[in-house]
């Protein structure tokens, strides 16, 4: 299978009913999906928090850099996406589609490893208020855990191409173009040359790309805080959010329209390509 194939049948596997609470037998085989799929390329380690004394779970891959002995001691570069989705919605593009690329990521990045070691995660209990993100972030503070980046993927499948389609908040409709074709990263302030760097990688592979730093911790512009990077901002990590831009852009946005069908799979398979390359040029 090529890649577009590849993405299409983690969709097919992930895009369905899965609210931790109301569509648990979904939720626990996207979760056991994403345990098989991890495990293909190594051990797969369980980040168990509770929410009220019910037990919910973030998923984590570790992969190691190349074998270059200068890189032993490098930090590193943590990629996240959220696998929980609202009540009444498959999720297909919040958040199935970051999820498709993280797993994609891990089989890139397994067979040829990055300069920097990878950790990848699934986060759980996202759309009840970033709850795993801010459960890990924590511990990775306590922990005093370096990290050269964390990314955090959040629906990166939907594209419209025309004129009106793409929503702002003010002020930034004039800075940025009105139809909703490219792929966003926004972050704060001390990853400005990785944005620059991933957009331009991104570019590179035929994918249209904006990039927003955005000072304090998003506060002044809150829906730039609207994902898993958020809890690491505020932890005083360098984060950034992948995205298509959700409800500014996504009509489907948290709606059971929110189906494959919807998508834009030749979109979705360039911005994975792009971030690899991206990461493999951090």
């Amino acid at each position: 299978m090529n890649l577009k194939e590849r993405l299409q049948t983690h969709l097919s596997e992930i895009a369905r009913e899965r609210d931790p609470y109301l569509a648990t037998a979904g939720h626990f085989f996207v979760q056991e999906y994403i345990r098989q799929q991890f495990a293909q390329w190594g051990s797969v380690d369980f980040h168990t928090f509770q929410v009220e004394g019910k037990n919910c779970q973030n998923l984590i891959l570790n992969l190691p850099a190349e074998a270059v002995g200068k890189n032993r001691d490098l930090p590193l570069i943590l990629i996240g996406a959220h696998y929980d989705a609202v009540p009444g919605t498959v999720g297909a593009d919040d958040n199935a589609t970051g999820m498709a690329v993280l797993l994609e990521l891990a089989r890139k990045f397994a067979t040829a490893p990055a300069r920097y070691p990878l950790r990848l995660v699934a986060f759980d209990m996202e759309e009840y208020g970033l709850l795993g993100s801010a459960e890990y972030a924590a511990l990775l503070r306590q922990q005093q855990q370096p990290l050269r980046l964390m990314m955090s993927l959040e629906m990166l499948g939907y594209c419209d191409a025309t004129p009106g389609s793409q929503n702002y908040p003010p002020p930034l409709e004039r800075f940025y173009p009105n139809q909703g074709d490219f792929i966003a990263l926004i972050g704060n302030l001390r990853t400005i040359p990785d944005l620059i760097g991933i957009s331009r990688n991104i570019r590179q592979v035929g994918i249209a790309s904006q990039w927003l730093p955005v000072p304090n911790k998003g506060l002044i512009v809150r829906q730039t805080r609207l994902s898993d990077h958020a809890p690491f901002w505020d932890a005083g990590y360098p984060a950034i959010m992948v995205t298509d831009t959700a409800f500014m852009r996504n009509p489907h946005y948290h709606k059971p329209s929110d189906a494959i069908a919807t998508l834009d799979l030749d979109f979705l398979t360039g911005v994975c390509e792009g971030l690899e390359l991206g990461i493999r040029r951090l």
